[in-house]
């Protein structure tokens, strides 16, 4: 396909376009900008210049792949996995980048959206010493939870980026060795005929197991139909098809970090919101002691049963059923409140949630965070309020992809 001057009417899809490529953007892109047009290109780096194929027309913007590189960038690599690249599989964002550059690409993503969103400054952020931490255990073979969309054909894979469409693969190369040895996927192409998606589960207690979605409910085909978990210095026993960090150190890496920021007290009252199975209930606990009080809010039926199981050594904790903007509002749990942990779902915790924090009167917040935007913008919501970002640490709890963890210690202005 011939490479074509962009005319008065901008770009059209499956175009191709030679550019000079910009900074990182959110969502695994950097960004261009073609006679004014912006451009978000994915398997670029900054600074490059490369031919570009539009694969997206939106009005504002386009999106495109870096189909071929004119001038490497010096942080440019090979990527270790044959389906990293335009048209394939759209899993990792990353694999063409070196391991220092990914760590310095989420940075600047967690910095641009905290000042464009937050509305902190460059200065702010410096003092934070906001960067992005690398996890133990490298960048391939971490992934200790993975699902595969089946295709027309009955065939296991993964889906291109933005799209419904699966890529038949040999084996995924983030995926838990355990997991790539599971025969999910072959070179003939496995079939799963009743499934509309496979799971698999390799934990950090040795459990694995490959469980079909059928209609939208798990049915188990090999393995134990609940595996067990360590971290934070406890066992966890919880469905193999329930949430859990799937980073082999994410949740002790978290736990630790939230504790370090908050420092609970013996005696003190703690909420931990989005709880999960209880990870950092279980960790407020063991701080605040037999005279403190811990209450736990969970919406997911799957993660109060296993909150409440988990954490029946634990009397000092209650566990709620009921979402968290329900149990706010409705007054199911009611301050005061001496620390808060807010581990909210990719949209973010809201301002609703927010402002009931904060009228709640706690002397710190740590919010756990898994998207840079929605983060940021509870951030903003926090500092109208006259709360202040005191600490953030960055976490690549997904190596080789765009997404980043980060825990923030929120305090109010005066504290």
């Amino acid at each position: 396909m011939a490479v074509t001057e962009p005319s008065e009417r901008g770009l059209a899809e499956a175009e191709r376009v030679e550019l000079t490529v910009d900074a990182v953007a959110p969502g695994g892109h950097c960004v261009a900008r073609v006679d004014g047009q912006v451009v978000f290109v994915r398997h670029a780096l900054p600074g490059e210049r490369v031919i570009a194929e539009v694969t997206e027309v939106h009005r504002g913007f386009v999106r495109a792949d870096a189909v071929t590189v004119l001038d490497p960038s010096p942080d440019r690599v090979e990527p270790p996995c044959p389906y990293a690249k335009p048209g394939a599989c759209g899993g990792c964002d990353l694999q063409h980048v070196a391991p220092d550059a990914q760590l310095a690409w989420k940075t600047a993503v967690v910095r641009e959206q905290l000042v464009r969103l937050g509305g902190l400054t460059d200065v702010e952020l410096d003092r934070l010493d906001a960067r992005v931490q690398a996890l133990p255990g490298g960048l391939l073979g971490w992934r200790s939870r993975v699902r595969y969309a089946v295709d027309a054909a009955d065939r296991a894979g993964l889906l291109k980026h933005r799209s419904h469409e699966v890529v038949p693969i040999d084996r995924c190369r983030i995926a838990h060795p355990a997991i790539q040895q599971l025969p999910v996927l072959t070179p003939s192409g496995a079939r799963w005929s009743a499934a509309e998606a496979v799971e698999t589960v390799a934990s950090t207690g040795g459990d694995v197991t490959v469980t079909e979605i059928r209609a939208g409910v798990p049915a188990p085909v090999s393995g134990p139909a609940e595996v067990r978990e360590v971290a934070a210095g406890r066992d966890w026993t919880l469905p193999a098809s329930a949430f859990w960090q799937v980073h082999p150190a994410a949740a002790s890496t978290l736990s630790t970090a939230v504790l370090e920021l908050l420092d609970p007290q013996p005696g003190e009252i703690a909420w931990d919101l989005y709880g999960g199975a209880g990870l950092f209930a279980a960790g407020l606990a063991e701080r605040v002691g037999a005279a403190g009080r811990v209450t736990m809010v969970e919406a997911a039926g799957q993660g109060v049963a296993a909150a409440r199981q988990n954490l029946a050594d634990l009397p000092s904790v209650e566990v709620v059923s009921a979402r968290v903007e329900t149990a706010l509002a409705r007054r199911r749990i009611t301050g005061p409140v001496d620390v808060v942990v807010l581990d909210p779902p990719r949209s973010g915790a809201g301002a609703p949630v927010v402002r009931a924090l904060a009228s709640a009167g706690p002397r710190a917040v740590a919010y756990v965070a898994c998207d840079p935007a929605a983060f940021a913008r509870d951030v903003r919501t926090f500092t109208d309020l006259g709360w202040r970002l005191a600490a953030l640490r960055g976490f690549d709890l997904f190596p080789m992809t765009q997404h980043v963890e980060q825990v923030g210690l929120l305090l109010p202005a005066t504290a």
